[in-house]
Parts: C-alpha cells; structure tokens; sequence
C-alpha cells in the first residue's frame, strides 16, 4: 500500500502537467489557426508555389491574382512571399506600415555585387542606409547636380542623332535597331556622369580600344545575373549547391571581380593628383568629396567597396531602365500614330523647324511628352515587380496576417492595368494624365508605381526622366518613323522576355526619314 501511494502520489502530478501540457498545445494551435493569413494557390511539397511562377512572372503572379485576390501568400522555395496587385494594398506596405516593410530580404546576387549590402538599392534598412540615401539625394540626384549634368546628355543625344542621320542619308530605309541604338545612349551617359569619361563603343561603327571585351561582357552580365532568380534565394539552406552546379555562381563571380578590377581603375585615375582638371565634377568624384568632407553615423566614413557598390547601382538603374522605357514608348508611338505626330506638332510648335536640337530646358513646353511617358511607365514599367522588401515585425495588409520575414513582391505592372483605376486600363491613352496631378514619387498615388514609393522608392526619378524626355524630344523633332516595307502596326510584336527586367522580347526595329 505505501508503495501504491508513493506511485500515486508520482503519477498524478505527472499526468496533470502532460494534460496541462495538451492544453497548452491545442490552445496554441486552435490560435495559429485562428490567424488570418492571406489566401494561397494550392503548393506542392519543397518546391512551393514555384510551379506556377511561369514567365513573365509579373503576367502569372497578375493571373493567380485573379483567383485568390490582390494580397495573397505564396510559397516560393522555402520563402513565405506575399505578393501585392492592390492600390489599396500597396498603401499600407509603402506608407501606412512603410516602417514595417521597408528593409530588404537578403538576397545572395545583390549582396556579392553590391560589397556585402553597403549599397543603397539592397541594403537592408538602418542607420546606414539612411546615411546613404541622404547622401545620394543631396549630392548625387538634387536638381542642382543633374543640370550639372545636361551638357553630356546633350552631346550624347546629339551624337546618336546625328548617326542616325548618316544612317538615312547614305541609305533610305535603313533599318534600326531602337533598343541597341537607346541603350548605347544610356551606357555613355551613365559611364561620362559616373566615371567622368566614356569608356564604351561610340555611336558609329569603329572600335574602341577603351573598353576590353570581357569588361564589355561584364557589364552585360551584371544587368541579367541581378535581374535573375538565383537557388539560394530560394532555398537559402542548399540552394548555394545548385547555384554552383548550374554555374550561375560563377557567372556572379566572374562579373564581380571584372567590375571590381574596372572600378578600382576609375577610382585610382580620379585619386591620381596629377590627373587633367574635368569640365564637371562626376558622381565619382562626388563621393570622394563627401568621403573627405563628412562621417556617417558611428564616425565611419566611405570606403572604396562603398562608393563602387553605390555606381553599381547608378549605372544599373541609369541605364537598362531608360533604355527599355524609351523602346517601348517608341513601339506604342508607331503603333499609335496620331499620338506620334501630337507629339512632334508639340514640340516643332515650340522648337520651330529650323533648329538643329531640342534643347533640355525646352522640355518644360512638352506637356504631351510627358503624358506619353507616364503612359509608358504606367503599362510597361521597366521593373514590374519593383525590388521586393521584407517584412521586419508581425504585419497586417489588407485585414490578413504577415509573419515576420516574409518576403513582400509589389506588382507594379498589374496595379498599373487595373480596370479599377484605369479606364480601359489595356489601351495605349496618353490623353488620360490630361488635368492629372498623380504623383510617380509613389508618396501620394499608389495605382502609379513606375519608381516604387515609400522611403525605399528610387532617388533618381529626375534623373531618368530627363534623360527619357530628352532623347525622345529629339528623335521625334528629328526625324519622322516609319515601319520595314510591308509591315502594319499591328504587326509590330509587344511580347516580354521572361526575365524580371520588363524588356521588349522582339525589340522593334524602325526607319528614320529625316525631316
């Protein structure tokens, strides 16, 4: 019998705890299913959602929206990823709860191309992000420092006008490449504003000894492996496996050290004390003021690595994107010929006909131009998906729950073509920004996300506008454009490559007829 009681008397504490133990854990679990998380496509196991990322992605994340609504979850890998096709959505995440959703996920190809996140596109948000970006938006993109930069964008533009002049007089009907043509523009520009010379091929046909091959090669890879889906941001634990075995590793790293060896070369000529003294001060030599003149917080100041990931992301945003939003505004141009010749009534009306150029401080008298621009953004934005952020606390958007280090994806492109905002949201209308006060900063309107918005939206917005404009401006003022013979407009092809970067698949090519 004693031993009966010292058993019981054993026992039932035990079992007490265990059942109070059960309660706990049924509690817990009736409140996780009790959480109201976004609604999610059926997955599959390991792969996740995956399946039916198809490509565009933008396009397919716009279908499957469709289905489970504006702010649904999705498992991508082993990576929660809420995505966003709302106005009203995208409100909360880049204002009402910007705090919450302003840093970014740790993404392996951006942090080896941007030296460890000391960046201001990747770095995750802080006390040096902010440094930075007050930096970059007082030195590098005020309105003071991009006039400073018009005289290259004028003899930039100028120079492939006039190659194109040759083009047409030697030949008529000499087909161009409008892609290849705009983003050479936008590679010189964005090499003289950077690096303070041009170290790419010229708008003419002769070689240049100034950029090697593998550097040209470089630069090419450095805008696809960014704008390219990488295993270990899928599957952080092993993907660095598969990375390696595709060889898209190396491809990274190959990139890297080329860039790198480039960069450090720009940066020894500009510290060279006996180097000639410039026409104007480049963003290089910018930075190194600021290196010399002020601390960021904590005392420290910026480094070499600091400054090269910072070009990184100047060239990579001033180049590709004004590029592809010039070719598509062209393509919906010669689709859309009484928009094209508005466009060039606007412009010689002001300009007059016997002009050599459009100057870039006529551009303020181009009300049209600016509305087919926007229009442009608004349905093919350069960067559809925006760069994705992470949720840094427990969240809500939309009524739903958003864990902590869930990855955030705003489609830019489907709130841009949504019929809820957008009268016949599908159709090329300039005439729709008549009268419209819409703010593309992303602060205030958030049916219009060209650039993002919040505080991570894109600094240099004025930048890339000017540029667009004014090459736009003088190709229209220049020249009239027509098709290849035998070719309607509707033949004209407005498919998307698959990647992330919201390139024309066929990119189009046209005639310039001189006026």
């Amino acid at each position: 019998m004693e031993l009966f009681g010292i058993t019981a008397s054993f026992l039932f504490p035990t079992l007490l705890i265990v059942l109070l133990l059960l309660l706990v854990y049924v509690i817990l679990k009736n409140y996780q299913n009790r959480r109201n998380f976004p609604p999610s496509p059926p997955k599959l196991p390991i792969i996740g959602n995956l399946h039916q990322l198809k490509k565009p992605p933008h396009r397919a994340l716009h279908n499957l929206s469709q289905k489970y609504g504006p702010v649904m979850l999705l498992q991508l890998g082993s990576i929660p990823t809420l995505v966003v096709s709302s106005a009203e959505a995208a409100k909360e995440v880049l204002k009402t709860r910007d705090s919450d959703f302003c840093t970014r996920p740790p993404l392996a190809t951006p942090k080896r191309l941007s030296y460890n996140y000391v960046d201001i596109g990747f770095a995750p948000y802080g006390e040096y992000w902010r440094d930075v970006r007050k930096i970059c938006v007082n030195e590098v993109f005020s309105v003071k420092r991009v006039q400073s930069f018009s005289a290259v964008r004028a003899e930039e533009v100028a120079a492939l006008v006039d190659s194109m002049s040759r083009s047409s007089s030697t030949s008529r009907g000499a087909l161009i490449n409008v892609y290849q043509k705009f983003i050479c523009l936008t590679d010189q520009v964005a090499c003289r504003v950077s690096f303070g010379k041009n170290y790419h091929q010229q708008h003419t046909n002769d070689n240049d000894e100034n950029l090697p091959v593998e550097l040209k090669q470089a630069f090419n890879e450095l805008g696809v492996v960014l704008q390219s889906f990488s295993a270990s941001d899928l599957f952080p634990k092993v993907g660095w496996i598969v990375d390696r075995i595709t060889g898209f590793h190396g491809r990274v790293e190959k990139c890297f050290h080329s860039l790198d060896k480039f960069f450090q070369q720009v940066l020894d000529e500009h510290l060279d004390p006996n180097k000639p003294k410039p026409d104007y001060e480049d963003v290089i030599d910018v930075l190194l003021n600021v290196e010399k003149d002020s601390r960021l917080s904590n005392g420290r100041r910026l480094m070499s690595d600091n400054i090269k990931a910072i070009i990184m992301n100047l060239y990579i945003a001033g180049a590709d994107t004004s590029a592809i939003t010039m070719s598509w505004a062209m393509a919906e141009l010669i689709r859309n010929p009484q928009a094209m010749e508005k466009v060039q009534e606007e412009v010689i009306s002001y300009v007059g006909k016997n002009k050599e150029k459009v100057e870039e401080t006529d551009l303020q008298h181009f009300p049209y131009l600016k509305m087919v621009v926007n229009e442009t953004l608004r349905l093919h934005p350069p960067a559809p998906l925006l760069i994705p952020r992470e949720c840094m606390v427990n969240s809500t958007v939309g009524g739903y729950d958003v864990k902590r280090k869930t990855r955030v994806i705003i489609n830019a492109w489907a709130i841009g073509r949504n019929p809820a905002y957008w009268e016949k949201p599908n159709e090329f209308y300039p005439e729709r920004f008549v009268d419209n006060s819409m703010d593309i900063r992303g602060m205030q309107n958030f049916e219009f996300l060209p650039f993002g918005g919040g505080r991570r939206g894109c600094p240099g917005i004025h930048m890339g506008l000017v540029m667009v404009e004014l090459a736009l401006a003088n190709l229209l003022y220049c020249f009239n454009w027509e098709l290849p013979g035998g070719m309607n407009k509707e033949d004209v092809n407005m498919e998307e490559t698959s990647g992330l970067a919201n390139r024309m698949k066929y990119p189009v090519h046209l005639v310039p007829v001189k006026v």
